[in-house]
């Protein structure tokens, strides 16, 4: 499961680019109750707190860009993770750069195209609340090539696989970091695309403990269902949605790592 320790090659943070910065921020406080706090002289980017603690973040979407969530996974050094990604056949975005104390970041796309980033922590090692009721609980990727795309992050971060099926003939493979137990250091998966047009990205699970009404807040507050809510044999009850903006996230009540 994903934990505030954060050990390499486990996810740490996750934020969102928006056209709307208040209105995207209005739009999760009506689904999770998250409140948004703005940084300073940081071009509109700021924090989505639940209960004071910081969960996620919210900035400017860059010229070009689809609104996505991107997902940051921990590094001990950046520069090494720029070479490892080019190295593996991966796209450098954004090099590495610095974020005042708190830590640097790098942006990059694997080779089927998914976009993610690493953090190198300084005084900032991740967010302050993971795994619980309406913060980020699971990191999913689907993928035009499993093989490939687990042979990318293997290389960059010695992420460890177990194969699971969840459903007769449906192929996902639960990854954890390359230390520790295998089964407890699980945080996320990696799927085929649903379909040929769907392209290759990360997706947030959030918790939640009423999919349902978690749904229904969400179509309500303008943002529409990719997947309706199901049950998922050994996981639990999952639903996929998309923002306002067209950013896709999940909801999962249950336990993504059980497989």
């Amino acid at each position: 499961m994903i934990t505030t320790d954060f050990p390499l090659g486990s996810p740490c943070w996750i934020d969102l680019g928006s056209p709307d910065i208040p209105a995207t921020a209005g739009f999760y406080r009506q689904v999770f109750g998250w409140t948004f706090l703005e940084i300073p002289d940081a071009m509109g980017y700021g924090f989505v707190q639940l209960d004071g603690r910081t969960v996620g973040a919210i900035g400017p979407l860059q010229e070009g860009d689809r609104s996505s969530w991107t997902t940051y996974f921990r590094t001990a050094d950046a520069d090494a993770a720029v070479n490892a990604v080019q190295q593996a056949g991966g796209k450098v975005l954004v090099g590495p750069m610095e974020v005042m104390r708190e830590g640097r970041l790098a942006q990059f796309s694997d080779p089927q195209g998914a976009r993610f980033a690493v953090w190198e922590a300084g005084d900032t090692k991740g967010l302050d609340a993971v795994s619980e009721e309406a913060a980020l609980v699971w990191a999913e990727l689907h993928t035009s090539d499993q093989d490939g795309a687990f042979a990318f992050y293997r290389a960059l971060f010695g992420w460890r696989v177990q194969n699971f099926e969840p459903s007769p003939g449906m192929s996902y493979r639960v990854v954890s970091t390359a230390e520790g137990d295998q089964e407890a250091t699980g945080f996320g998966g990696i799927a085929p695309t649903m379909s040929p047009e769907q392209p290759s990205a990360w997706t947030p699970y959030f918790a939640a403990e009423d999919v349902d009404a978690r749904v229904a807040k969400a179509t309500a507050a303008g943002g529409s269902v990719l997947m309706p809510a199901s049950d998922v044999r050994n996981v639990g009850r999952i639903a996929w949605l998309a923002d306002p903006n067209g950013a896709p996230f999940a909801l999962i009540h249950g336990d993504p790592n059980q497989a």
